[in-house]
């Protein structure tokens, strides 16, 4: 871990100068400028003292940041297989998160689930094909290319009326598969 380089960023993400944290913390700023460069090494009481100025704890300063996947391969995909249609998470775990994103298969003559009101919002892209929203009573014909938005306030559900599969980018927050 380069002890000098995290004391840098967090003093920026600060806005302090050397000479601002140096008066905050009482240190030299020369002392402080060779920390950063790692040229030199402080005392626990002493980088305590630092991270205490900087708004953060020795431990918070130490716990390893671990880097979020953030591109995901087809062989990450998780594939659940249900009755007239398929569910791939594009994301895996994203139960987890706020948003989740779905490519959502929907054989000829079938639908998805049916989706009860809720507080949530979702937003869909058809990607193959055609399929109908069915949003309340209302129903809304999408086509390849096209998409659809709507809150969760009503029943809900895709269906497939095509003799062709259709596929569907759907995203919902909060997550509902």
């Amino acid at each position: 871990m380069d002890i000098g380089l995290r004391i840098k960023k967090l003093r920026l993400k600060k806005g302090l100068t050397l000479e601002e944290l140096a008066s905050r913390c009482e240190l030299t700023k020369g002392f402080l400028s060779q920390l950063e460069r790692n040229l030199t090494s402080p005392s626990i009481a002493t980088l305590y003292d630092i991270l205490e100025a900087l708004g953060t704890s020795l431990s918070d300063f130490f716990k390893e940041e671990q880097d979020e996947k953030c591109v995901f391969q087809k062989n990450d995909f998780f594939v659940d297989e249900r009755d007239g249609y398929t569910v791939n998470w594009v994301i895996p775990n994203s139960q987890k998160n706020e948003m989740e994103p779905i490519v959502v298969e929907i054989e000829p003559g079938m639908k998805t689930f049916d989706v009860n009101p809720n507080d949530g919002e979702e937003f869909g892209y058809v990607l193959e094909g055609r399929v109908v929203l069915v949003n309340g009573e209302k129903e809304y014909t999408v086509k390849k290319g096209e998409t659809f938005y709507l809150n969760g306030k009503n029943f809900h559900y895709i269906k497939n009326e095509r003799k062709t599969k259709a596929v569907v980018l759907w995203v919902s927050t909060p997550p509902l598969f």
